[in-house]
This record gives C-alpha cells, sequence and structure tokens, in this order.
C-alpha cells in the first residue's frame, strides 16, 4: 500500500505512536507523552506528523516555530524519523513535503533539521535535497556508574545554592542568561534568551528541568547571580539519562573555575539520583565549555548536525 501522512492528534494513542518512533530512531533524545504535551502548551503552533503503511506507523516528523530565535526568522524547526526497515521507500520525502507545506504556509522558505553522524544517511537524504550544513556540535557523554561524586570548588567569595532552595534567584539566573545565550557560537545568527516570562516556561518551569539540580552560583558579599547550571531528563525509557540544559556564567567571571564548578554540582547530583550517564554537545567553536567537558571526563560521542535547506515539493531537484 502506498505511504499515508496524517496529521497527528494530541490524543494519548497519537502521541504514543510518536513517541514510539522517535525513541526507537533516536534513543539519545527520546521523547514521552509528558514532554510532548509541556511542547503544545509552551510552543504553539507547531504540528506532528505520522506516516502509515496499511495502518502502521513507520515515520513522523514535527515542524513548528523555533523559540530560540523571533518570530520573524525565516525558517521553522522540523524532525524527521523513520523506522529502519521502512527507509529507502519514500517515507522520509513524505513527511518532508508534509512539513514543508506547514512551512510555506507560515511564509517561511526554509526548514532547519537536525541530523547526526550516527547515521549518516539522513545527512545525506537531506543534502540531496538542497540542504546545507548550518551548525555543527560536538557530543559527549559521562558515564556515572561507579563514578566518585565530584568534589566543588568554587573561587572565593562565591556561595553556591539551589533552585529548589532559592527560587528568588530566577531574575538574576534569567540575566546571567541574557549574556551567555548572545555569546553561544554557532550558526548565522545568535539566539535570543526572550523576555522572563518565556525564559520560566521554557528553561525554568519545565517538567523535565528538576530545581534541586539547577545549580546557581552567587556572590557571597551582595547575592548577586553570576553563574548556574540545569539539568534535563530525559523522558519516555531513559529517565536514568539527562542532558546538561545550560551552564552559563556572567562574563566577568568567566575563566575563574565557575563553569567546572558548577557542571561538578550537576554530576554530583546527576550521581547522587542514581543516573546512569550525562550528556550534552557544544559548537565546534566553544572551546571553553569543550575543554570543561575533556577535563571533566566526557567521552566524545557522534556528531550532531543542523542542517538548513529549502521547502521540498516531493520532486528531487526542485524545492
Amino acid at each position: 500500500m502506498p505511504i499515508a501522512v496524517r496529521l497527528a492528534t494530541r490524543g494519548d494513542a497519537d502521541l504514543a505512536a510518536v513517541a514510539a518512533i522517535v525513541n526507537a530512531v533516536s534513543p539519545d533524545e527520546p521523547s514521552s507523552i509528558e514532554e510532548m504535551r509541556w511542547s503544545d502548551r509552551t510552543y504553539p503552533g507547531g504540528a506532528r506528523y505520522l506516516a502509515e503503511e496499511d495502518g502502521r506507523a513507520v515515520g513522523v516528523a514535527t515542524v513548528g516555530r523555533i523559540y530560540m530565535h523571533p518570530p520573524e526568522f525565516p525558517a521553522l524547526w522540523a524532525t524527521i524519523d523513520v523506522l529502519p526497515q521502512d527507509r529507502r521507500q519514500g517515507v522520509g520525502g513524505t513527511l518532508l513535503t508534509a512539513v514543508s507545506a506547514r512551512a510555506r504556509d507560515a511564509r517561511k522558505p526554509e526548514l532547519m533539521v537536525r541530523a547526526g553522524e550516527a547515521c549518516p544517511e539522513g545527512i545525506e537524504f537531506l543534502r540531496r535535497r538542497g540542504f546545507r550544513e548550518y551548525e555543527r556540535s560536538k557530543a559527549v557523554r559521562l558515564r556515572l556508574q561507579d563514578l566518585t561524586p565530584p568534589a566543588i570548588q568554587l573561587p572565593a567569595g562565591l556561595a553556591l545554592t539551589s533552585l529548589a532552595d532559592r527560587p528568588d534567584r530566577v531574575v538574576g539566573v534569567h540575566a546571567v542568561a541574557r549574556e551567555a545565550f548572545a555569546d553561544i557560537p554557532g550558526g548565522d545568527e545568535p539566539m535570543t534568551v526572550g523576555d522572563i516570562a518565556e525564559f520560566r516556561a521554557r528553561d525554568i518551569d519545565r517538567p523535565a528541568v528538576p530545581h534541586d539540580a539547577f545549580m546557581v552560583a552567587t556572590e557571597a558579599s551582595t547575592g548577586r547571580v553570576i553563574g548556574y547550571a540545569s539539568l534535563l531528563l530525559a523522558g519516555g525509557e531513559s529517565r536514568r539519562m539527562a542532558w546538561h540544559d545550560m551552564t552559563a556564567v556572567a562574563r566577568a567571571w568567566r575563566g575563574r573555575g565557575v563553569a567546572t564548578a558548577l557542571k561538578r554540582a550537576t554530576i554530583r547530583w546527576a550521581i547522587e539520583h542514581d543516573l546512569a550517564d550525562l550528556q550534552t554537545g557544544n559548537d565546534t567553536d566553544n572551546a571553553p565549555m569543550r575543554a570543561v567537558n575533556a577535563r571533566l571526563g566526557y567521552e566524545p560521542m557522534p556528531d550532531l548536525v543542523t542542517m538548513r535547506g529549502p521547502l521540498f515539493d516531493g520532486i528531487m531537484g526542485r524545492s
């Protein structure tokens, strides 16, 4: 039977089908019904598509605004996942056509799609359809089994707390994020942190962000926030894994070991809460944070690549 693509509903059955495919294809970036419901509440306007053959789900795509950029940014974010046994049968192209139509309706001329060196055929699939490499991230992993909780040594004059203990530090955390986001290497345009409400919704109040693992460094004499580090717990069946969501230090305090101390604090929390491993990724040009990861023993994983390209109408060689 031909491949049929339909708009996925927000009911449990369709969301479970989406999560099952994502988790099978991208186990290092799992999803869950809870995570998708949070995304729908926080980032309205997105869509998911299910590709089916004879009633069996074989692929899934998502598309929506890139909320790290302003609304006028000329591209939408998209993902495409196809089960390995169902590839090279037109599923990926059909899904790319569907998300392209959504972008066209939103008057966006381009898509940005995440791919990985672990699946080079996915990168080649996009290249053949006019996509180019936009950004490359060096992914790393720290395996926590049998790892001793690391000592935490902050520079003199600083204090460490968690957002769970001091929720009033959110405004100061946002101020640090405004500096840090503007300085993150990668892509052609800097990311934007957004106002305090948007920042809270995305980086603070997300269910997968544990506040007791959200470490905050402050000046002991003034209480001013000068750095923070947070974790993002994986959903689905991979609940013993987390990503470093963000490690940020105010410009005036960089180069003094603050980022290393904050990261050690999140590693200690992860070990104490029986996580199996931590993962993160940094742009190839982000040498300082990559050096921190190397000193802490993180091991290389296949690169993550963001591809940017034109909308696809289902015909090779045209867009």
